[in-house]
């Protein structure tokens, strides 16, 4: 197939381009660059036949167009996308103008393009979007495909309006569509600023580890990698109209993750330990959902996927990365270590 992919030097994008490459796919990357994305991200594969890439905002219907014209391509994968919640919280609008109004329109360009081409049955347009826009659950239950949604910032508003803008596109004009709604990602090249990367970058230099309030909030982690093998498989194998949630199978507790992370580190850099001893409890974030938990019952039924790395396993595998790549996250410190998200 020959794949746009929306957001494709991001965290996630980036491991979707990669994995597609891989795949035998050709991909258009098309991406703004904005401050969370990093051309570095798809070095690897940048010379590889039936790469190219778009640097195009998904806001400018023009420049839209112009790609679609020039590449055709069988299938978008939409994963550009503003996806911070301390950074929504301190400035929503770009949410609402990235998520919302840049979806509105890379909707009727993909629209305008399927439809100049007949409609071609095989077209897809693969939405990604998070478990944030279900809202929060109490100690049991997980998120279905038929959870309702409850969304309680700006981003994860933001995001719910985008999947809203997608399902009425396949209801209303046919646009074939598959969607996605995914847990929380980690893994190699994560933005420096989110949880996972905080923790590790903190603790080999020796300054405190933030953890919101007492660290008792769960997730559901999920290795990027698993991830974009997971979208990846909706895109060739799931029906149209249909959405899955990728889930991790990995609940933690925030304060159980951190000290999970520091155990890793005292192995392997024993001179540092006990690196748990730098945890410090701040105050925590306004609107912080107190646990997200993903049921993969439907993706693991109907497409046969599930995940393939544990917790542990990939805590170790992106622990060693950041060690092992200090070129790659060393120039991003300085617009990733600033506290966010607690003017509201």
């Amino acid at each position: 197939m020959k794949i746009l992919v929306t957001g494709g030097a991001g965290f996630i994008g980036s491991a979707v381009v990669r994995q597609a490459v891989r795949d035998g796919h050709e991909v258009i990357n098309l991406d703004s660059l904005t401050y969370a994305a990093n051309l570095a991200n798809v070095a690897g594969v940048s010379n590889a036949p039936g790469y190219a890439f778009e640097e195009v905002s998904i806001t400018d219907r023009a420049a839209l167009d112009d790609v679609f014209r020039r590449h055709e391509p069988d299938a978008v994968m939409h994963l550009a996308a503003e996806s911070h919640v301390d950074r929504s919280i301190d400035g929503p609008a770009a949410f609402v103008e990235t998520n919302i109004t840049g979806t509105y329109t890379l909707l009727e360009a993909a629209r305008a393009y399927w439809e100049r081409m007949d409609r071609p049955e095989a077209f897809r347009f693969h939405h990604i979007s998070t478990d944030e826009v279900f809202g929060s659950l109490g100690p049991t239950g997980m998120f279905t495909e038929e959870t309702p949604y409850d969304p309680r910032s700006p981003y994860s508003a933001s995001k719910a309006s985008s999947d809203h803008l997608v399902r009425a596109w396949h209801e209303t004009y046919g646009l074939p569509v598959v969607m996605t709604n995914c847990s929380n990602n980690y893994g190699p090249f994560h933005f420096p600023e989110k949880l996972i990367p905080v923790v590790i970058l903190n603790a080999i230099h020796g300054h405190p580890i933030p953890v919101y309030g007492k660290g008792e909030n769960v997730r559901d982690w999920l290795y990027v990698e698993d991830h974009a093998d997971a979208l990846l498989t909706v895109l060739t194998k799931g029906e149209v109209g249909r959405s899955y949630n990728i889930g991790g199978e990995n609940e933690a507790r925030n304060i159980d993750l951190v000290q999970t992370i520091c155990a890793v580190l005292d192995k392997r850099r024993p001179d540092g330990a006990p690196h748990a001893d730098l945890i410090e409890f701040v105050t925590d974030r306004p609107g912080h959902d107190m646990r997200y938990a993903i049921d993969p019952t439907r993706i693991r039924t109907e497409l046969g996927w599930r995940p393939s790395v544990t917790l542990e396993e990939g805590l170790e595998k992106t622990v060693d990365w950041y060690l092992q790549n200090e070129d790659w996250w060393r120039p991003l410190l300085d617009i990733a270590m600033e506290r966010r998200g607690t003017g509201a």
